[in-house]
């Protein structure tokens, strides 16, 4: 969020103090730099900078600011926390050689990058003298999940037991109540994941052996996790997710992701939002159905699941990304179709790309055949 005009005279000091933070910033740069980037992350407790200088090649140079730059960062932090409820976390300034300069302030919308996210407890000792009404969901996570939701084999293990002895039993779901059933999920996984590896998107699902990961754009994502005996794990977190927003806000009862589950829906399968308390569901296929606790039904989790719901859905995704159109569309459905059967051949993937160059479509290929989508010649 760029600095605003507001009521003076903060205003006008916390403006002029950026003009110096630029000013010394620019001071550091060596002969010849072209833009300065940097981010200073802060609390009362603990301090980052991180300051580049780019040339018109693009090559970064990195310079440190002396504990005077440093002062004047933090006297802008002081007037922030005058000027709004809540003062920045992270001030981040961009400035060209010509004097062009952007500055903006970080609050937390989105985690905080590797090297500026501190310990839990220099976030607490910052709220203590600057309290806020409310927290992103990440970070009250980040400083109030407490492992709770980490389920170690043993631990598995010993909840199952106790879950036996009481008598408490999981959800199952009716046919297509919630998602396909495994491994068809995989296969039509593995078809867009196919879909975007080919086109060289660094976006959409992907496959790995005996795991299925998407991150959605908006930050919500899920694994699949195949296991032996023909059973699999499908677990994730939707960002800012109601009832984890309740837990750590309004101090509600974490849902029980695991009541009833088998002691192999465990920490090596679950997906490793688990570990930072941010998990917001947890199903498990055996015995022929997908099983829940308490964890949404399927239609409030799809910004955190590819569009693996129908054949439709994977035909309509596939044809956007790959670009068919027209007569194209027809090999678009037989590609998905030989997917969830498990008989995609190399041939079927050059009919769907035509002979048009660019497509990766070795690549593609390595998706479907970890995902089970591949017929025995192409196994080979």
């Amino acid at each position: 969020m760029a600095e605003q005009t507001i009521e003076a005279p903060v205003a006008e000091q916390m403006s002029a103090l950026s003009y110096r933070i630029g000013l010394e910033l620019a001071e550091l740069g060596p002969p010849g730099w072209f833009r300065l980037t940097a981010a200073f992350a802060m609390t009362v407790t603990a301090e980052s900078a991180s300051v580049l200088f780019a040339d018109e090649r693009g090559r970064a140079i990195r310079a440190f600011p002396a504990e005077d730059l440093l002062a004047l960062v933090r006297e802008h932090r002081r007037l922030s926390a005058q000027r709004d409820p809540e003062p920045w976390w992270r001030y981040l300034l961009e400035l060209t050689a010509d004097g062009k300069m952007e500055v903006d302030y970080d609050y937390g919308a989105d985690p905080f990058p590797d090297g500026q996210l501190f310990d839990a407890a220099s976030y607490r000792s910052d709220l203590e003298i600057y309290p806020r009404p409310s927290l992103p969901v990440w970070l009250a996570a980040y400083l109030g999940h407490g492992g709770r939701q980490v389920r170690s084999p043993r631990h598995a293990a010993d909840q199952a037991r106790r879950d036996r002895v009481r008598g408490t039993q999981a959800l199952r779901s009716e046919p297509d109540q919630d998602f396909p059933a495994f491994p068809l999920i995989a296969r039509r996984w593995g078809a867009l994941a196919a879909a975007f590896v080919a086109v060289g998107s660094p976006l959409g699902p992907r496959m790995s052996p005996g795991v299925g990961e998407f991150e959605g754009a908006r930050r919500s994502g899920a694994t699949l996790c195949a296991l032996p005996g023909g059973r699999a794990v499908l677990s994730g977190g939707v960002w800012n997710a109601p009832r984890l927003r309740a837990a750590y806000q309004d101090d509600a009862a974490l849902p029980d992701l695991y009541a009833g589950a088998p002691s192999w829906v465990a920490e090596p399968v679950l997906n490793g939002r688990a570990a930072d308390g941010l998990l917001s569901f947890c199903y498990w296929w055996d015995d022929g159905a997908w099983h829940r606790a308490e964890s949404p039904e399927s239609a409030e989790l799809a910004p955190a699941v590819p569009a693996i719901w129908t054949s439709q859905t994977v035909i309509d995704v596939v044809a956007d990304v790959v670009g068919a159109t027209g007569y194209r569309l027809e090999a678009v459905a037989r590609f998905v179709t030989a997917a969830e059967e498990g008989e995609v051949t190399r041939t079927a993937l050059v009919e769907l790309f035509s002979d048009a160059a660019g497509f990766d479509i070795d690549s593609a290929l390595f998706e479907l055949m970890m995902a089970g989508a591949t017929g025995k010649e192409t196994s080979r």
